[in-house]
């Protein structure tokens, strides 16, 4: 299920956003200023981002995210509706522009389209696994998987980016947060609960293979 971070000073675009893109089966991350949505960029597969920010403006923010190389889509939506503007924020790494006031449906349906090209998944199928992330199930070999909330959240991740090492720490901020108050520790634990209802021997993964001084990733060829 694809993380959309919305970023906004103005509680009311904010609810709608957050109505409209849950509806469509999104996970809604929500910054009031760009300082908060600093810490939330990270585990974001998406930004929504107004360009009038406290703190820290949007194009700031989007300037941040292309230097730091984090390859999320950002559509800036914004009352600045001059030619100008645009092309300074398409010039800066925008993916997509937005002028206030704006049509709900136009937003979900530009960031379905970003989503699609860049190729967020819906459903993960690999070596007799199946998720379908909109729908929040698991089946291994056809039968389904019992999974809690983590449990789920953290196989998706992984799997949603096979060959992709991820470290604990990139773990703990995607799917507990980025104020969760434990150890990294905490995902080694997780990992080995999920490792057993997949039957995933942590010798010879089948699914989820130790990257040694790293952390974690989906086998390719599971």
């Amino acid at each position: 299920m694809p993380h959309v971070l919305i970023v906004d000073d103005d509680p009311a675009i904010l609810e709608i956003l957050r109505a409209y893109l849950t509806a469509e089966g999104h996970t809604v991350l929500e910054a009031g200023d760009g300082v908060q949505a600093r810490a939330l960029l990270p585990r974001a597969d998406l930004a929504i981002l107004d360009w009038m920010l406290p703190g820290v403006s949007g194009l700031e923010l989007a300037r941040e995210a292309r230097a730091a190389r984090l390859d999320l889509p950002i559509l800036m939506l914004t009352a600045r509706g001059e030619e100008e503007d645009k092309l300074r924020g398409l010039d800066t790494g925008l993916d997509d522009y937005v002028v206030k006031p704006f049509s709900p449906r136009e937003v979900v349906a530009r960031v379905r389209a970003l989503l699609r090209r860049v190729g967020v998944r819906e459903t993960v199928t690999s070596g007799g696994l199946h998720l379908d992330l909109r729908a929040r199930t698991a089946t291994l070999d056809g039968q389904p998987l019992d999974l809690s909330k983590l449990e789920y959240d953290l196989l998706a991740a992984l799997a949603s980016h096979p060959g992709l090492a991820w470290t604990r720490e990139r773990l703990l901020e995607r799917v507990w947060g980025q104020d969760f108050p434990g150890t990294e520790r905490v995902v080694d634990v997780h990992v080995t609960g999920l490792r057993k209802k997949l039957g995933d021997d942590a010798e010879r993964p089948r699914f989820i293979e130790t990257v040694r001084g790293v952390g974690y990733r989906f086998r390719t060829d599971a």
